[in-house]
């Protein structure tokens, strides 16, 4: 269950869509509902989801590093299952963050943008960004497409 009691319809600017119907029914997983991540569109070309600071800090304040993570992965995975296609599915083989900044209220933008969209591997960097616009972190994720048995 999210730490969120109830979802806003705006976060940076960006409308919140219905979760069901922006991530074809599949939702973003139990962790990222935990952390009260919102998808506000998901194709495997560009995908974006918002991220409150709150709940999801570290002891002094500041947005947890993984927690850039586990967005980047929500994002980056996602948007390889969509490119996967019926029939087929995407598992996160590599990940990597670098931390530029630090988010310490508000919410926090993920832009996932693909790289490579292959028949076997997919690869997304996710640009993170605060309420004010400045990147806070930027993640690269490599999926590998797998054929479901």
């Amino acid at each position: 269950m999210s730490h969120l009691e109830t979802p806003p319809t705006t976060v940076n600017g960006l409308a919140i869509p219905d979760q069901h119907d922006v991530t074809y029914g599949r939702g973003f997983g139990a962790l990222a509902e935990r952390m009260g991540i919102l998808c506000v569109e998901l194709s495997p070309e560009r995908s974006v989801a918002v991220m409150p600071v709150e709940g999801n800090t570290q002891p002094i304040g500041l947005l947890h590093g993984g927690a850039y993570c586990v967005l980047g992965e929500s994002l980056g995975s996602m948007a390889a299952n969509v490119h996967a296609g019926p029939g087929r599915f995407a598992v996160g083989i590599d990940i990597n963050a670098t931390h530029t900044g630090s988010a310490v209220s508000g919410w926090v933008t993920g832009v996932c943008t693909a790289i490579h969209l292959g028949g076997s591997m997919t690869v997304h960097e996710i640009v993170v960004t605060d309420e004010a616009g400045k990147r806070c972190s930027t993640i690269r994720i490599t999926n590998l497409i797998r054929t479901a048995k």
